[in-house]
């Protein structure tokens, strides 16, 4: 079973009340980690122009990079120390859509393709074109929703701004036919408004923080979180819950089990700085 990741890589800034690091980012970043220690089958097709960016990646042997004009670049602040759910969060808007031309010469490459994983990071990564593409293959889509709905609000430097969530006009483009959309509460109520059923989606999985989870299927699931006690970094954990939702929910037919899984490995990876490591 073969999953292929797709979305761009980031240069993040992680800023708390005692430090100030540069890593590594961005959606399918930690979520290769994650199907990497599964040893899942996958391949990640990631958008960049920064180099330095692939140095720590899993496994560079599944790595197809699209090296561009930009790299997406995110400044993740975090003003608590002992309250992690707050963030502020900025970006540079980077301009580098992932276009159906370029993932058609890509693909000719990969022998079988089980399911897709898109990562926009801001709404010009996927363009509708592209996602039409997609759907082409008849398998699973998840998709990240956060990117699409970000968009630039007050310019804080030259080349960075605070970001503000919008709903696009062209979502039932977007979101009509696909398998599962991974998002938080309050994406959540600018996207549906409390109307599950609006877009011909299977799952719905939406994500709280330290409050857990609930996934949406026909009925309502909700997920426990995992209680942590000493966490380190929470950047990228949403990212690693959906990698690990998808990885169980392609291996059985249980949103349950799957959301379970994930709460868990979501909570391992926040007692450790950087993307997911098994504490086993």
């Amino acid at each position: 079973m073969t999953i292929v990741v797709i979305g761009p890589l980031a240069q993040d800034q992680i800023i708390t009340q005692n430090s100030k690091t540069y890593a590594a980012g961005g959606a399918s970043y930690f979520q290769s980690f994650v199907f990497e220690e599964f040893n899942m089958d996958y391949v990640a097709v990631a958008n960049f122009n920064n180099l330095d960016l692939i140095r720590d990646f899993p496994n560079l042997g599944n790595l197809i990079p699209i090296v561009g004009d930009d790299t997406h670049y995110f400044i993740n602040e975090y003003p608590e120390n002992d309250n992690l759910d707050i963030r502020k969060q900025y970006s540079n808007f980077a301009n580098i859509p992932i276009l159906k031309d370029q993932l058609e010469f890509v693909f000719d490459d990969i022998l079988e393709i089980d399911a897709f994983v898109l990562n926009p990071l801001n709404r010009n990564d996927f363009p509708v074109e592209t996602i039409d593409y997609l759907k082409t293959f008849n398998v699973p889509i998840y998709l990240s929703m956060q990117g699409f709905l970000r968009i630039p609000d007050e310019k804080i430097d030259d080349k960075n701004y605070s970001i503000k969530l919008e709903k696009p006009d062209n979502l039932d483009d977007i979101l009509n036919g696909i398998t599962a959309i991974f998002l938080d509460e309050s994406e959540a109520k600018l996207v549906f408004d409390d109307n599950y059923s609006r877009y011909d989606i299977d799952e719905i999985v939406i994500t709280n923080a330290s409050e857990g989870s609930r996934i949406i299927c026909g009925n309502e699931i909700k997920i426990e979180a995992f209680e942590v006690e000493d966490i380190a970094d929470s950047t990228g954990c949403g990212d690693t819950y959906m990698a690990a939702y998808i990885l169980k929910r392609l291996l059985l037919d249980s949103p349950e089990e799957a959301g379970e899984f994930a709460s868990l490995i979501a909570s391992e990876k926040l007692m450790s700085f950087g993307p997911y490591k098994s504490l086993i």
